[in-house]
């Protein structure tokens, strides 16, 4: 921790770096103002030591972690609390007449990513950082995020999401550092900006790397003197599509070619950068690279660096073929994000053709290797055919990536064993000792120790120091304390004020009152029908009925909150947060319901509202079709802040469930293993004909009672589930299937929520067990068993 920094030096550091931005003396500042100025003066006092790190880490083995997406978050409060200096900032503010809170709330959240593939990222490099790893973060500069998402009468808006308009010092252009990535249609500039990674409770400051495109010319000025102005400028339009948004919409072709050109942009770039940076440390014999670098791909958004390296390698520093196929092979790893085999990423080899020719020629000589070698072994035509990175006119990202990788890994036990037992199994088959698990985690630096102050006091008071915050395994040794009345008290109060703080930001934002003594039942994640957003809004709108017909029914007051953003060209996605609303506007202003219920949509779902959702969850709602979700991160996040899991035994569930026993879980619906025989007769149509209930919530869907403004969403919803079309089953997400277990375990979750200190002992125990999910613990998996790097601590 710095205890060489005081309070008096972060004021004056403020008042210059006010005077310098704003012409003004330092008492007459903004919030805003503030806000730049403490930014700049953490940058500025870590400075010094985030040039030892880098210094250190360029001459020893590095991890660099490749990433489409890094939702970090904000910085200012997860670089206070690691730097150890929170304390005196708030005296450093204070001086100015200003409140620190008021202060931080004037930080937007850096549009870098969007659900749990980038928060996990980011996670990742919180841990690298307090474990003195040497890993670097690289990735996209996005300008506008994915989109900040609005509700106009219900439905998804997407505007640009301008967190970085006004500025953003935690973001460092280092213009000396811009390489050159090459297209076939034009050249681009990619700049990095660097975000510094403070570690807790360490001197080390990592790095994630952010490449910016600017373009290699800026304008055509003969075309722009003869009044051509859009032609002038054309080139600089093309450039800034690359980092506009993060996952434009591809749903065309155009779409698609963003896509990869995108993909292509940060990853040449970062190659690049890590091959000068080897050069610069031990010379240009290429022949030791792979010995000093290993590379990270998270997903397979990044898959085309392991052509990109062959290029660099061959065309670049004249290695030969095979000796640069072994090195690639052992600097790359592939983590497998998804089960689905439709979800594995795909492109038209025209593409490629057309954006990089000679990239193209790499992976169809990497493609003839592959068939070659698998034909050398006397394998079927088939079989090959099924394999093969490019086939069909199409490259296969995730085939691609796990040939030219030396590990493969899933992010849940069960995730991996679904992959080596069905989407990958013939991959395994062949090559069984590239697999292995690395169940996710998350930091509990900013999901417990940052987000919940109150529950870490307490955790600390009872442990007798903070040293669970760097080694989770501790909080085990609260498991005593679920039998002490008092301590139950204690964190219930604690709870209380969590929901309290909630309820008023949800009043100040979408001016909607709840009652903090009811249920927070909360489901934030990405929009997206496995996920099954529409199961657990059907179960409320259920209960409403019952309630209606019912007033004595014995439950406990209910808030039901949702979070999540629609992909903006997923129309059914956008049809579910119409429908959550469209029940949301029915239920609340129902005077019979009295308040028994309410449904809370937060718009624009972030980190932020994250941090203020996790330690207010009574329930955490994980209800994805069995099989279907590779981990999950969001579970880790309530269980680490006492919430329950009411889910189907899928992904990290599974684990949880083994850390905490069934007593302190509530597990419902069809299983893994029994999901493909269950499939085999399942007809959606009985469950709407027979299931109590169903057929009433499902006709809101087409009765008129619900409005999707001529759409056609709700019809479509209703299709989906009942009818199916051409392309696909009806309810293929077995939605239905599970609705009737779904609601008996619920009813069962709200009716054991009413006993105060047994439900208090569940949620306790869920805190107790929580270690095993610390992203300190993954990170430790991976840089033993995969990245093989040590620690350098500066």
């Amino acid at each position: 921790m710095r205890t060489d920094i005081t309070a008096e030096q972060i004021k004056n550091k403020m008042a210059e770096f006010v005077r310098a931005d704003s012409g003004k003396s330092a008492d007459r500042g903004t919030l805003w103002d503030y806000w730049s100025a403490l930014s700049r003066a953490v940058v500025d006092l870590l400075a010094d030591d985030w040039e030892k790190t880098r210094d250190t880490y360029d001459v020893v083995r590095q991890e660099h972690y490749f990433s489409a997406e890094f939702l970090v978050g904000r910085s200012m409060l997860n670089n206070l609390v690691n730097l150890g200096i929170y304390e005196k900032a708030q005296e450093a503010v204070a001086a100015y007449g200003v409140n620190l809170t008021d202060v931080l709330e004037q930080e937007s959240d850096p549009g870098l990513g969007n659900g749990g593939l980038g928060r996990l990222a980011a996670c990742f490099l919180d841990s690298c950082a307090t474990m003195n790893l040497p890993v670097t973060g690289y990735g996209i500069l996005y300008r506008y995020g994915l989109f900040r998402q609005q509700l106009a009468g219900g439905f998804q808006k997407e505007v640009p999401d301008s967190w970085m308009e006004s500025g953003y010092p935690f973001v460092v252009r280092r213009e000396d550092e811009r390489v050159k990535v090459h297209y076939n249609d034009f050249d681009v500039w990619a700049v990095p900006y660097d975000m510094p990674i403070t570690g807790y409770g360490t001197r080390n400051v990592n790095r994630l790397r952010l490449w910016k495109p600017e373009p290699a010319q800026e304008f055509d000025f003969n075309l722009f003197n003869s009044q051509r102005f859009d032609d002038a400028v054309i080139e600089r339009n093309r450039v800034n599509d690359i980092w506009r948004v993060l996952y434009p919409n591809d749903t065309s072709y155009d779409g698609k070619v963003l896509r990869v050109r995108q993909q292509y942009f940060f990853v040449s770039a970062s190659l690049q950068d890590i091959v000068r940076r080897y050069k610069i440390a031990h010379g240009t014999d290429m022949s030791h690279f792979a010995e000093f670098n290993s590379v990270q791909i998270n997903d397979t958004h990044p898959a085309i660096g392991i052509p990109e390296l062959m290029r660099i390698l061959v065309d670049e520093n004249g290695v030969e073929w095979t000796d640069a196929w072994k090195i690639v092979t052992s600097v790359f790893a592939y983590t497998n994000h998804t089960v689905m085999a439709e979800a594995l990423e795909k492109w038209d080899a025209g593409i490629f053709q057309y954006l990089f020719p000679r990239i193209f020629q790499i992976i169809d000589g990497i493609n003839i290797q592959f068939r070659n070698e698998l034909l050398a072994q006397k394998l079927p035509l088939s079989l090959i055919d099924e394999l093969s990175p490019m086939m069909d006119g199409r490259v296969r990202m995730a085939y691609l990536s796990i040939y030219g990788s030396r590990a493969v890994n899933g992010v849940a036990e069960l995730h991996t064993e679904i992959l080596k037992r069905d989407t990958l199994k013939e991959w395994y088959r062949l090559w069984p000792e590239k697999f292995s698990n690395k169940t996710n985690g998350v930091t509990p630096r900013r999901w417990l120790r940052s987000c919940n102050p109150e529950l870490s006091a307490l955790i600390t008071e009872l442990l007798g120091s903070d040293a669970w915050v760097t080694d989770l395994d501790r909080l085990s040794e609260l498991t005593p304390y679920a039998k002490d009345d008092r301590v139950m008290e204690r964190f219930l109060a604690i709870k209380r004020g969590s929901k309290q703080r909630l309820a008023e930001y949800i009043f100040a934002k979408e001016g909607v009152e709840i009652d903090a003594e009811s249920v927070f039942d909360i489901q934030i994640k990405r929009l997206h029908e496995y996920k099954r957003q529409l199961l657990n809004i059907l179960y409320v709108l259920d209960l409403y009925h019952r309630i209606k017909a019912d007033p004595t029914i014995s439950l406990p007051p209910v808030t039901v909150i949702f979070g999540a953003k629609a992909a903006p060209g997923y129309f059914r996605a956008k049809a579910i947060i119409k429908f959550i609303t469209e029940t949301a506007r029915i239920i609340n202003t129902d005077p019979d319901i009295d308040g028994r219920i309410k449904v809370v949509f937060i718009e624009n779902y972030n980190v932020s509202n994250g941090e203020r959702m996790f330690p207010a969850a009574d329930i955490s709602e994980q209800i994805s079709t069995a099989g279907l979700e590779a981990s999950g991160t969001g579970n880790m996040k309530f269980m680490m802040n006492g919430a329950v899991t009411l889910g189907t035994c899928d992904g990290a569930n599974v684990e949880i469930a083994e850390a905490v026993s069934d007593d302190n879980i509530y597990i419902f619906g069809c299983r893994v293993e029994n999901m493909e025989s269950t499939r085999a007769y399942y007809n959606p149509r009985w469950h709407y004909e027979n299931i109590p209930g169903l057929k009433r919530v499902l006709d809101h869907l087409i009765d008129g009672s619900m409005d999707d403004g001529g759409t056609g969403m709700f019809r479509d919803l209703y299709n989906g589930l009942i009818t199916g079309s051409n392309w696909q089953p009806a309810d293929v997400f077995f939605v239905l299937g599970d609705f009737d277990d779904y609601r008996k375990v619920r009813d069962l979750v709200y009716h054991d929520y009413t006993d105060r200190l047994s439900w208090a002992r569940k949620c306790w125990l869920n805190v107790a067990n929580s270690g095993r999910f610390s992203s300190d613990r993954t990170i430790s998996d991976y840089a033993n068993e995969i990245w093989k790097i040590t620690p350098s601590k500066i």
